[in-house]
C-alpha cells in the first residue's frame, strides 16, 4: 500500500505531461492553418494579422490574374502527365517485383524507392545539371520527368500492396485456358488492382502538384508552376493573394484523401460481396 501512492502520482503526472505534449504538437501543426485562413479572407491591401475585416477580393484577384491562372494550369497539366506516366511505369515495376522470380527483387525494390531517401535539393541539383546539358530547362517535360521519378516510390509501394492482395492463381487459370500473359493481366489482374492504380495516380499527382524545389531549378520562365508562383509572390509581393492560393492548395490534398478513402471503401465492399457465397 505504501508504494501505490507514489506510483499513482507518477502515472497521473505522466498522463498529464503526455496530454500537454500532444496539445502542443497539435497546436504547432494547426498554427499555419489558423494564420492562413484569416489572411486569405483579409480585406487589407497587404499581409496583416489579424485582418481588419474580411473579404473575398484576393480570391477574385487570383482567378482574374493571368499569371496565377497560367501557373495553376501548368501545375494541373504537369500533375496529370506525371500521374499517368508514374502509374504506367509503377504498375510495370510493381508487377515485375511481385510476380517476378528474380533473386534480386529486394535490391530492385530498394533501387526503385531510393528517391525517397535522396534529399530533394540534391535530386533537384542533379536534374538541373542533366537538363541544362540537354537544353531542357524551362521545358514542361523536364518537370514531368523529374516529378515522375519522385512519384514512382509511393506508386510502386501502393501497387505492390494491391498486387499482393490479388491471387496469382486467377491469372494462372486464365493462361491455362489459352490466354497469353499480357491478356491475362489486362482482363484478370488489371480490373482487380484498378482501385489501387487510381489511389497511386492520386498520390503521384499530389507529389507533382506540391513540389517546389524541382520547379525552382527547372521551370525557368516558360513553365512556372503554382508553388513556384507562390514562392515568387512571397518574395516579391505583400498582398494576401498568396494566402488565398495557399488555402486553395491546402484544400486539394484533403479532397484527394477523401476520394482515396472512398475508393478504398468501395473496393473493400466489392471484395466482401465477391467473398460472400
Amino acid at each position: 500500500m505504501r508504494t501505490s501512492a507514489p506510483t499513482s502520482w507518477t502515472a497521473r503526472v505522466g498522463r498529464f505531461s503526455f496530454r500537454v505534449y500532444c496539445a502542443l504538437v497539435l497546436l504547432f501543426l494547426a498554427a499555419p492553418v489558423v494564420i492562413v485562413v484569416p489572411l486569405a479572407f483579409s480585406s487589407a491591401d497587404f499581409l496583416r494579422f489579424p485582418p481588419p475585416s474580411y473579404s473575398l477580393r484576393w480570391f477574385n484577384n487570383f482567378f482574374s490574374r493571368r499569371d496565377w491562372m497560367e501557373a495553376a494550369a501548368n501545375s494541373f497539366k504537369i500533375g496529370f502527365l506525371t500521374a499517368g506516366l508514374a502509374t504506367v511505369l509503377g504498375t510495370a515495376a510493381a508487377y515485375g517485383l511481385v510476380r517476378g522470380r528474380s533473386r534480386r527483387k529486394e535490391a530492385l525494390y530498394a533501387f526503385f524507392i531510393s528517391p525517397m531517401i535522396v534529399p530533394n535539393i540534391v535530386f533537384a541539383l542533379a536534374l538541373y545539371y542533366l537538363f541544362s546539358r540537354l537544353r531542357m530547362v524551362g521545358n514542361m517535360w523536364s518537370l514531368v520527368l523529374g516529378h515522375t521519378v519522385l512519384a514512382l516510390p509511393p506508386v510502386i509501394i501502393v501497387l505492390s500492396a494491391s498486387l499482393q492482395s490479388v491471387d496469382y492463381a486467377l491469372e494462372q487459370a486464365a493462361m491455362i485456358h489459352g490466354a497469353r500473359r499480357l491478356r491475362a493481366f489486362f482482363e484478370v489482374t488489371l480490373p482487380l488492382i484498378l482501385p489501387g492504380m487510381v489511389t497511386a495516380a492520386l498520390f503521384a499527382f499530389l507529389v507533382s502538384f506540391d513540389d517546389l524545389l524541382i520547379a525552382l531549378f527547372l521551370s525557368g520562365s516558360r513553365a512556372v508552376t503554382l508553388p513556384k508562383r507562390m514562392w515568387d509572390g512571397v518574395r516579391l509581393e505583400i498582398d494576401p493573394t498568396v494566402a488565398a492560393v495557399a488555402l486553395l492548395v491546402m484544400l486539394l490534398p484533403t479532397v484527394i484523401l477523401v476520394m482515396t478513402a472512398l475508393l478504398r471503401k468501395r473496393a473493400m465492399g466489392r471484395g466482401g460481396e465477391k467473398a460472400t457465397p
